[in-house]
């Protein structure tokens, strides 16, 4: 699954691929790696307006794998002759979050793919662990062609959503997005054969996403045709920058 891609872009190229009507980026820098966990750019629907913001990149993970998770812990800690509270331990339990939604018909997901939910990320290019290159998996990087070109996933974001990040920083109520997955074509299956983000190209698709209801919008999450994705850079890199 996708976990780092990167946005090279401008507030006003953004504001005419979108239509955005409402700014609250701030200062948008020209050059943004995102990674899990961290802010990243997205325009939302919000209130019914259309904004763009930073949001936090990690949607809630499902409460069985929660469960799942303190369960395991409750039983480390029972072995050692302790004492568990376990339903203080599931609130505490630390969630990461989920990057990538393949499965819209989980009942987890539904709740958020109504219009009021959906968000467009941009992007320019985004990586995958590239397993030919045995130690070290460095990223295979794919864009559009090699120019680069803006684009944009179908994402999903939740309002305020309250959970444990971190242990450290305890319970956070934050706004959280992810972006939706499906079969990988061509290009992307010899390096991660399991799925490829759903990506929009057009200003069309971007405006059905942001506006259909959910059986027409559905429709998009399909692979992007071969023709239409390049790798633009692949195997190690060197301190300078440069391909070994």
């Amino acid at each position: 699954m996708c976990n780092l891609y990167r946005a090279r872009t401008t507030q006003e190229e953004l504001r005419t691929s979108t239509r955005a009507m409402v700014d609250g980026l701030g200062n948008l820098e020209p050059v943004i790696d995102v990674y899990p966990d961290r802010l990243g750019p997205i325009v939302r629907n919000n209130g019914g307006q259309r904004e763009m913001v930073h949001v936090r990149w990690g949607l809630p993970t499902s409460r069985q794998a929660l469960f799942e998770a303190a369960t395991k812990r409750a039983d480390k800690l029972r072995a050692k002759g302790k004492d568990v509270d376990f339903d203080a331990l599931l609130r505490m339990e630390p969630d990461r979050g989920t990057t990538n939604v393949r499965r819209t018909d989980s009942k987890h997901w539904t709740r958020w793919l109504g219009v009021e939910h959906r968000c467009v990320v941009p992007f320019t290019r985004f990586a995958e662990p590239d397993p030919n290159w045995g130690e070290g998996t460095p990223n295979a990087w794919f864009a559009l062609d090699e120019t680069e070109p803006l684009a944009f996933f179908a994402g999903i974001w939740v309002p305020q959503w309250e959970s444990v990040r971190k242990i450290k920083d305890g319970l956070q109520t934050i706004d959280l997005y992810g972006f939706l997955t499906t079969d990988p074509n061509n290009i992307v299956k010899p390096i991660h054969w399991k799925a490829m983000p759903v990506i929009l190209r057009k200003g069309e698709e971007v405006e059905t996403w942001l506006t259909a209801d959910w059986p027409e919008a559905r429709a998009l999450q399909r692979p992007l045709p071969d023709d239409e994705l390049v790798i633009v850079q692949r195997g190690p890199v060197t301190p300078s920058g440069g391909l070994l």
